[in-house]
């Protein structure tokens, strides 16, 4: 509202500027009669030799200008701070918005594309609000009080000054329907070239390790060709517009020019002349007319591109949030025993990932699971923590379903290390008290000896302070797991999940961690995914899945006396079986 009036008032401003150098022209240097309302000519006649004066007149144009200039600034400042304001909350609501989607969505979009979307694309819209939203109030207005002040003074040299306008504004409509689809196709060409660089970055090891910098060069190289391809098609497009609007708003100059002119010389003597102080003021509101106008192909050509980019914003914001039970319970004890009972699921409706899985883990215990690649391990501790919602049966912790269990106290009392963990860059300390930042030094250093690394961190020359990579990346694979595994500890969670996160440390180290693991879970439930016989035989309960279902169920000592997978598996890792001769 104050950008509005702040725009009317410079408008207001800069008009009475031309009006002063007009009534100059006239009435002091040449002493003919201007075009101004009889009330004010007169009351400027009444002033005698002060009305005449042209220090004043110059006095005049510059408090008009400075004060067209001051509101201009004003305005500015108002809409920048706006403009600031609604970009900041448009990316704290696309933050909020992408913790809030389900974990499947993000397995189906592009991480590079996300982040152009929540950067460039909201600053897409952040620089229309600022530079052309207010701008369209303003051709409003220059329009309306341009035109009014030339029909006042001579309606025909109006009609003239505005015969190109009509042009100008369709040109414009058709400009801003032609163009928005290159605008969208260079948008996609970005979101494309920001995932590959994305992609490149965090896979950096992989591209090293298999030499294959020469193709993501290519790849890269190829994508920013069909960017700059497209972009360059848009410039052209631009270019075309901008230097036949140009062509055309100096034609209505020149035609202003003539045609008052022409009238200037047919009207001396008469009883209405047309002055020069008219021919100066038509071509002063003629140009202030064409070019807002011609201006507003450029609106609308930024409203193309702000309008594509809240399309992109929209997709985000209209995806489903992570469905929440209507009474979720948040007052729930999870220290208890955990139960599958005929469990299913499928990521879509025709393939069953997990087939009828049905089994207890008792509290204290530890249960390991063990199965070939694809046979459904994580899905079935990701049904646990509720990523995914099971497609049938039922899931229960000390006896309450949990569908019926808040979704933020669920994952408080699970802890889970993924095989390949994630860490930021930022020091190990922070990325091992990240689950509990008020934790202490000690419970620190104790979480970090369970999980065998307090060594190897100590001979670190900055310790505990050392600032890994990104994604961890300063550290060897085993070292990101176990710093994965204290952070884990840290959250002092009743449920711990191990998914395969000990395959990059050594047997011995396997085996000290594990021993910890006993001696820090007391009465909690630990599940460890591993495709170690030697880490899972101590497990108090083994499931042996297979293609998606639970066809083995005991002890270690119990299945090495069965024939099935994980006697086999034993077998070929040359594990000692019943009798304790080895394959």
């Amino acid at each position: 509202m104050l950008s509005s009036i702040e725009v009317i008032l410079g408008i207001v401003a800069l008009y009475c500027s031309s009006i002063v150098t007009s009534y100059t022209l006239d009435w002091v240097l040449l002493g003919q009669d201007p075009s101004l309302p009889a009330w004010l000519f007169d009351w400027l006649k009444s002033l005698g030799p002060i009305g005449r004066n042209y220090w004043l007149c110059g006095a005049f144009f510059l408090l008009f200008t400075v004060l067209n200039g001051l509101f201009t600034l004003v305005r500015r400042i108002h809409i920048a701070k706006g403009s600031e304001r609604m970009a900041k909350n448009m990316r704290d609501m696309l933050y909020r918005k992408l913790n809030a989607v389900p974990y499947d969505y993000h397995k189906h979009v592009s991480t590079g594309d996300l982040v152009q979307r929540c950067t460039s694309d909201v600053d897409t819209v952040r620089k229309f609000v600022t530079n052309q939203l207010i701008e369209i109030v303003r051709i409003a207005v220059m329009f309306v009080v341009a035109a009014v002040l030339m029909f006042l003074i001579r309606w025909e040299m109006a009609l003239i000054s505005m015969a190109v306008m009509p042009i100008l504004t369709v040109s414009s409509f058709l400009y801003f329907r032609y163009v928005q689809k290159y605008f969208t196709e260079v948008d996609e060409a970005e979101g494309a070239l920001s995932t590959a660089v994305q992609e490149n970055l965090t896979g950096v090891r992989v591209v090293r390790a298999f030499g294959q910098q020469r193709a993501e060069y290519d790849k890269f190289t190829a994508l920013n060709r069909d960017f700059c391809k497209k972009n360059v098609k848009l410039v052209h497009l631009l270019g075309f517009y901008w230097g036949s609007s140009d062509a055309v708003g100096y034609v209505q100059i020149a035609l202003s020019l003539v045609f008052g002119i022409l009238f200037y010389v047919n009207t001396r003597g008469s009883a209405n002349p047309f002055t020069l102080g008219d021919i100066y003021l038509f071509l002063s509101l003629t140009s202030r007319l064409t070019w807002p106008v011609r201006q507003l192909g450029r609106v609308l050509a930024d409203m193309g591109k702000a309008t594509v980019s809240l399309d992109r914003l929209n997709e985000i914001m209209n995806a489903d949030d992570e469905t929440e039970p209507g009474a979720a319970r948040t007052d729930c004890d999870l220290n208890g025993d955990i139960a599958f009972s005929h469990v299913t699921f499928g990521y879509d409706t025709k393939n069953d990932v997990l087939d009828d899985i049905s089994f207890t883990a008792k509290s204290g215990q530890t249960i390991g699971i063990l199965g070939s690649t694809g046979s459904g391990k994580s899905s079935l501790v990701q049904l646990l923590q509720r990523l995914y919602p099971a497609t049938g049966g039922e899931i229960t912790i000390n006896g309450t379903p949990i569908n019926d269990i808040n979704h933020a106290l669920l994952r408080k009392n699970i802890a889970i290390v993924l095989q390949e963990p994630f860490l930021y860059s930022r020091s190990i300390r922070e990325n091992i008290m990240l689950t509990a930042p008020e934790a202490s030094e000690a419970e620190m250093i104790e979480a970090a000896r369970e999980a065998a690394v307090h060594d190897v961190i100590e001979k670190f020359a900055d310790g505990y302070d050392t600032v890994v990579g990104e994604r961890g990346v300063t550290l060897s694979g085993g070292q990101q797991q176990r710093v994965a595994i204290a952070r884990a500890l840290m959250q002092k969670a009743p449920i711990m999940i191990f998914d395969d996160s000990m395959s990059a440390v050594d047997t011995e180290t396997d085996a000290k961690i594990r021993e910890a693991l006993r001696r820090h879970h007391g009465n909690g439930i630990l599940f460890i995914i591993s495709h170690r016989i030697t880490t899972l035989c101590e497990a108090d309960q083994i499931l042996v899945l297979d293609h998606g279902r639970l066809v083995q169920n005991g002890t270690h000592e119990k299945l090495l006396k069965e024939e099935g997978l994980y006697r086999r598996i034993a077998e070929i890792q040359d594990f000692p079986t019943e009798g304790g001769e080895q394959a």
